[in-house]
């Protein structure tokens, strides 16, 4: 596939185009402000310099090419408008890994908390840095599929592990949306042309099985995959059924442009004992997501126009007693997003300079969020919309070991009209060390939920305001032949924090904005690679201090946070066509809960090991996972059990 040139100085240079998301039935809902160009940009520049690998090629998706802003060896983007991509999972290293999900992948991150509510990602809040699950972007090859109505599944989209080539982190994004920060989930296929069958079962009646391949002609390339995931829980209505279809096609022409299109469809039932009322076992749900997204580029000399629209559909039905409306009537949501984003990129003596603008809308029907329907739509009595638009000015320039940037951009909301900014710079020597610090506005809107959600025990609030907060990095990092090493620090200064509050044990829970958050992390990471028998040996660990202010009221989510996260994974190769990777990795959570009975607990500390034992021979792998190995009893989240050891084997046949 052919290259588009270095003219492509930034095919990122998105900027206050980010959203939030939505609610849950009696979650939160966010709604999504345009952001695709964060993704895009971002997506192409981390993984095309940071690492080339055979499997990931430019025959597998445009890599564009940045001059101005390179992607540093050690995988981490040079600060663009206070924006670094840090790599959490590339498939062509960290294969043979016990990752069965995307959920599994991010956990040992210490930029993220993950808490599951059941096992295989059944369902899963996802937060960054101390941020809340509303408070995270989530990117699908740099395109921003964030769930508009809740951050509990904007996470689940139509795609597997399998079919992964790579997950970063990005932090610092400016604008309205990405909060606390972004994950940009990559896809592309194994090579060009190919087929592979991933199939496994084990216990608790779990069985995968999923057809992926990719045909590459000229400048087409097409991949595509279709698979099915299912268990009988490991207890009581934990149960699960998922089905996902997905395919992509990039096309490169020197005339045209590159074009970028990908769809797909998704498919989930499970069971959800206790997942959001410890009160009610018999919890169920089933969503519903169809997505689409297009993406064009085409430069000529030092100019590069870049354009994107994506589309979002989700179908959600909650019901707190399994099968019997009669009894409680079910939740049910209808949510649209839909975006676009033009932004053009100047190359010239003094650096790279991008202009550009984008607009989201967003819809819900419900029959319990948004304001009353004059006439109902169907089962839909509830609705609410949302129009928002951003322009943007950055500027970046790049000298032989130094570059800054700095953004400056307005976001037209419901809410009025917002200028947010962003600062950065850096230094790398030759070898391999590398410094930069910078600084960050961002901004997220009130969810539907936030708003509109009251039910027994919850109190909504229509008069909400933005959150607002300002984000301060400064870190180093080292990498070599075999060694990498990092360490960073940051500081959020939040202000008007939406939160769910209560003024005594036993009053109902309201939605209130009096709450400050200041966030204080450090993180580390070290790490050793090679090619003989110790394949990879990485160790990393995260802190976070917060300090709050509520007024003295009780706080529901603001102050629940990972306090301490350590992780080493360990990464053996031997007898030739063997492999053994361990992960080991210790939480202690800040925040406490309430059981079935009201008593009140605070989150114990837990260390969980998982394993794999594979196989490879020419077209043939052959793995054995083990999960919580040490079968800990430990809690995701407020006395939701987690599931034991789980055994599970598999086969993989690539051809």
């Amino acid at each position: 596939m052919k290259e588009i040139s270095t003219v492509k100085p930034v095919p990122c240079f998105r900027r206050w185009s980010r959203t939030p998301y939505g609610a849950f039935a009696s979650m939160h809902c966010q709604v999504k402000i345009g952001v695709l160009a964060v993704g895009m940009s971002i997506l192409l520049l981390a993984h095309n310099e940071a690492r080339a690998e055979g499997s990931d090629t430019t025959s597998v998706y445009k890599t564009l090419q940045i001059d101005d802003i390179s992607v540093e060896g050690n995988k981490s983007t040079p600060t663009r408008s206070a924006m670094v991509v840090t790599p959490i999972f590339e498939r062509s290293s960290e294969a043979v890994a016990p990752i069965q999900t995307i959920e599994s992948a991010l956990r040992l991150s210490p930029s993220i908390d993950v808490r599951e509510r059941a096992g295989k990602g059944i369902q899963t809040d996802i937060s960054i840095r101390g941020g809340s699950f509303d408070q995270t972007m989530v990117l699908l090859n740099g395109i921003n599929f964030t769930d508009a109505r809740t951050g509990h599944q904007t996470h689940s989209l139509p795609v597997d592990i399998d079919c992964v080539s790579g997950i970063e982190l990005i932090d610092g994004v400016s604008g309205v949306g990405a909060f606390a920060g972004a994950i940009n989930i990559r896809t592309a296929p194994l090579r060009p042309t190919y087929l592979r069958l991933d199939t496994s079962g084990g216990a608790y009646g779990y069985a995968y099985a999923n057809l992926s391949g990719a045909v590459t002609h000229k400048g087409l390339t097409v991949m595509a995959m279709g698979s099915y995931r299912r268990s009988d829980g490991y207890i009581h209505n934990t149960d699960f059924a998922n089905y996902n279809a997905y395919v992509r096609a990039t096309y490169d022409s020197a005339k045209a442009g590159f074009f970028d299109v990908q769809g797909g469809y998704q498919h989930r039932g499970f069971g959800a004992n206790g997942f959001y009322s410890l009160s009610y076992p018999d919890q169920y749900e089933q969503t519903q997501t169809a997505i689409a997204s297009v993406r064009w580029v085409k430069a000529w000399g030092p100019f590069t126009l870049n354009a994107s629209g994506r589309y979002r559909k989700n179908f959600d039905r909650f019901e707190l007693i399994r099968g019997s409306e009669a009894k409680v009537a079910f939740n049910h949501h209808n949510t649209d997003d839909a975006g676009a984003e033009v932004w053009g990129d100047m190359r010239w003596v003094g650096g790279t300079t991008s202009l550009g603008g984008d607009y989201t809308f967003n819809h819900i029907y419900s029959t319990v969020l948004g304001n009353p329907l004059e006439t109902p739509h169907g089962i839909y009595t509830m609705g609410e919309q949302r129009h928002v638009g951003n322009v943007w000015l950055r500027h970046t320039k790049n000298w032989k070991r130094f570059n800054v940037a700095a953004s400056g951009g307005v976001s037209f909301t419901p809410y009025g009209t917002s200028a947010l900014w962003s600062a950065s710079g850096g230094y790398r020597s030759l070898t391999g060390f590398r410094v930069e610090a910078g600084a960050t506005q961002s901004m997220r809107l009130p969810s539907y939920t936030d708003l509109f959600y009251t039910a027994a025990g919850y109190v909504s609030n229509p008069d909400l305001k933005p959150e607002s907060a300002i984000t301060y990095r400064i870190a180093a990092s080292y990498d070599s032949k075999h060694w990498i090493a990092s360490a960073q620090v940051y500081y959020r200064d939040a202000d008007n924090i939406i939160d769910w509050v209560k003024t005594t044990a036993e009053a109902d829970w309201e939605s209130r904005q009096i709450t400050q958050l200041g966030v204080l992390g450090t993180e580390l990471t070290a790490g050793y690679r090679s090619d003989g028998w110790l394949r990879r040996v990485t160790l990393s660990y995260g802190h976070i201090y917060e300090t709050k202010d509520s007024g003295g009221l009780i706080s529901k989510y603001a102050f629940d946070y990972m306090r301490n996260k350590c992780a080493l994974n360990v990464e053996l190769h031997f007898l030739r066509y063997f492999s053994l990777s361990l992960t080991g990795s210790f939480y202690d959570r800040i925040g406490n809960y309430a059981d079935a009975d009201g008593e009140v607990h605070g989150y114990k500390p837990y260390f969980l090991l998982d394993g794999r034992l594979a196989f490879d021979w020419k077209i043939l792998r052959l793995y054995l996972d083990a999960t919580n190995i040490t079968d800990t009893r430990y809690f995701d989240y407020g006395g939701l059990r987690m599931p034991g050891t789980w055994l599970s084997a598999g086969v993989v046949i690539t051809i």
